[in-house]
């Protein structure tokens, strides 16, 4: 697994706004620590330098601020 972002929050339309580390595409699965599915990539978002995504949850469980996301 790779590291690719950490959840910051919940917006309100109950996706979950993720900082990237790196470009990831739309369509992309995130994984959390424990490889299960946490999170569906809808779209990017931000400025190139420092990325940002829109994802929608898996489950309710999903999105602690700070959680590490992986491919």
């Amino acid at each position: 697994m790779q590291e690719v972002g950490e959840a910051l929050h919940r917006a309100r339309s109950g996706r979950l706004i993720v900082r990237l580390l790196k470009r990831v595409e739309p369509g992309t699965t995130l994984l959390d620590s424990k490889a299960r599915n946490a999170a569906k990539i809808v779209e990017l978002i931000g400025p190139v330098s420092r990325p940002y995504a829109t994802a929608v949850p898996a489950s309710s469980k999903v999105g602690k601020a700070g959680q590490k996301l992986y491919t």
